[in-house]
């Protein structure tokens, strides 16, 4: 890939992010660490209310990138299977077997939305964690390959009761983890509220373009982006400062109201967790025309990466939502940076 293409692609990812940009209202960080992922070919966790926009920016990020679209609910009787197949009766009396949602579209299939994770049983989550490190399934006696694919979820965090929340380790396994919340200014909310245009999801991605980039060349451009985005001496150290103080908060001085944070770290984030956070600052550095890494590039995708990474003590993981996105701010307001 030659330099006028790479800036070609470039530009095609910024005309994919103003695209679905003027879908979802109000929210351009969103916007901005979900089109960072797609780059970095990383899975996502989306965190946020009901009925904020979660599945209108999937369509809209399938749709920019040309590829096909799938979902599934979370319930309590799901079964890995119910992922791969259903059945139903045919008219003639006879059962038949038709393909699930992961397989309904083939190798085509480039953005899968689990609503509800934590509805679905353990089963359920260990076939997504296959799909999503190896890219394929065993169904019917062979090998289904999704090589363009990412897959989003999201989680039920109003109910408790009947649900199966992902351990640490699987929580590893994205990327990311990104809020989304519902805009603040009254006129985007009233916008939201009584503006048509909000009302039917199908209409409202219809404005982006299909295919604004090519998702068969995405595992391409992701491998060139990160051998061509270049770290500093000065920024290893930072990022290598950083990842200390995941394990050890107490000795940055880090302090949070009532907690002892001596105590609250059982873990800090893994290697691969660290080694996500830089693909994600190289792709956020190519986005803003940069040809190496600057601090900013890993502090805007610094929480997102590596909140969701770190294992607090059993004492504090019902907290963990107030916790530890505000554990990973204050580490970035206690590391110094180069």
């Amino acid at each position: 890939m030659n330099d006028s293409t790479f800036e070609d692609w470039r530009r095609r990812a910024l005309t994919l992010e103003a695209a679905v940009g003027a879908v979802m209202l109000g929210m351009p960080r969103a916007v901005r660490l979900a089109v960072v992922a797609l780059f970095a070919r990383g899975h996502v966790l989306l965190e946020g209310d009901v009925g904020v926009g979660k599945t209108t920016l999937l369509r809209a990020l399938a749709r920019g990138i040309g590829g096909a679209y799938q979902r599934i609910e979370g319930t309590i009787d799901l079964m890995p299977s119910d992922l791969v197949y259903y059945t139903q009766v045919a008219d003639d009396g006879r059962p038949r077997v038709l393909p699930g949602p992961l397989l309904a579209q083939g190798e085509d299939l480039s953005v899968f939305f689990f609503n509800e994770i934590n509805r679905a049983r353990p089963q359920v989550h260990a076939l997504l964690l296959r799909l999503m490190a190896e890219q394929s399934i065993g169904a019917f006696n062979r090998e289904f390959h999704f090589p363009h694919l990412s897959v989003f979820a999201d989680r039920n965090r109003i109910e408790r009761e009947e649900t199966f929340e992902l351990p640490a380790a699987a929580r590893d396994r994205f990327l990311m983890e990104i809020l989304i919340d519902a805009p603040d200014e009254r006129a985007q909310l009233e916008a939201l509220m009584f503006d048509p245009r909000f009302h039917d999801t199908g209409a409202l991605v219809e404005p982006v373009a299909h295919g604004l980039v090519d998702a068969t060349r995405l595992n391409e451009l992701s491998a060139q982006i990160q051998t061509r985005v270049q770290a500093s001496a000065a920024l290893r150290r930072y990022g290598v400062d950083l990842w200390l103080a995941t394990r050890t908060p107490q000795h940055c001085g880090i302090t949070l109201p009532e907690i002892d944070t001596a105590e609250l770290v059982l873990a800090g984030a893994s290697p691969r967790g660290m080694a996500m956070l830089v693909r994600a600052a190289r792709v956020h550095a190519w986005l803003e025309g940069r040809p190496a890494i600057v601090p900013e590039d890993l502090r805007a995708v610094f929480v997102e990466t590596v909140a969701h990474r770190i294992a607090l003590q059993p004492v504090y993981e019902n907290q963990r939502a107030e916790i530890a996105r505000e554990l990973a701010q204050q580490i970035l307001r206690r590391v110094a940076a180069p």
